[in-house]
């Protein structure tokens, strides 16, 4: 089963609404998935409804102690696996300045890779992790760790041009790490009222083609509410758009082997 990163170094475009919400979909499609908040925000954390994790729970306890990703898997009130955050993880990025420390710290990519990849055939299922809005050594660590990115794109001018960057950053890191970054591009944020938005598909269609999801998730109040509640969107309001959506969109990445 894949290790999927879900990235984009443009802040606002669902990161970890479709970390959450896909994690929740395999489950409910009979798949195992464990979801990994690698964002000092940690809004994922919260939005699963975790408060108060201590920094020697979360995930920053893995790069600072060496901890084992096992060791700090938290079990859910929505019935998610959940490797938390702490706002710690910050100050492994603020690293960026000292070149031997940053080479210490991205060896710790290779080291989830290998401690997920072993244990995703089994009992961990698809792993998905929520990486930070930038292109630094926490999301790099993600990259590394992956065997695949997702990569959610908001309906709009910025991020169009914020993902055909990134894009090609994802190029040349393949031929640093020579072997290849399958991915996927998730338009978000879809208001079908709007030509723009139906512009903005298409535009990514002439770009990616394949590689861009059919699934559109439409902008929906539900989706925006419930990581508030500390609940998916399924369980929040499994009749809205919002879980239409991710349900398709579970389907998709499931069917063309992507997520499985």
């Amino acid at each position: 089963m894949p290790t999927i990163a879900v990235f984009n170094h443009k802040g606002g475009v669902g990161k970890t609404t479709t970390t959450l919400n896909l994690a929740a979909g395999l489950k409910r499609a009979g798949c195992e998935a464990l979801a990994i908040d690698l964002d000092a925000q940690a809004s994922l954390t919260s939005s699963c409804g975790l408060k108060g994790t201590l920094s020697e729970h979360s995930i920053s306890s893995f790069f600072r102690d060496a901890k084992s990703l096992s060791d700090l898997e938290v079990d859910t009130a929505i019935g998610l696996k959940v490797i938390p955050a702490h706002f710690d993880l910050s100050k492994i990025d603020s690293l960026h300045g000292a070149n031997k420390e940053i080479s210490i710290k991205l060896t710790r990519g290779l080291q989830v890779r290998r401690e997920l990849q072993p244990a995703s055939a089994s009992n961990r299922g698809t792993v998905l992790i929520d990486c930070c809005p930038a292109l630094g050594v926490l999301s790099l660590n993600a990259v590394i760790a992956a065997d695949r990115v997702l990569i959610p794109v908001a309906a709009d001018p910025l991020s169009l041009e914020s993902v055909e960057r990134l894009d090609n950053a994802l190029n040349a890191l393949e031929r640093k790490l020579n072997r290849r970054i399958e991915r996927r591009v998730l338009i978000t944020r879809f208001d079908g009222r709007r030509r723009l938005s139906y512009e903005i598909f298409d535009r990514l269609q002439q770009i990616f083609g394949k590689r861009l999801c059919n699934t559109r998730i439409v902008e929906n109040v539900s989706l925006a509410e419930s990581p508030g509640k500390g609940l998916d969107i399924f369980t929040y309001a499994p009749g809205s758009t919002g879980a239409r959506d991710y349900r398709m969109l579970t389907n998709e990445l499931l069917a063309c082997g992507f997520a499985a």
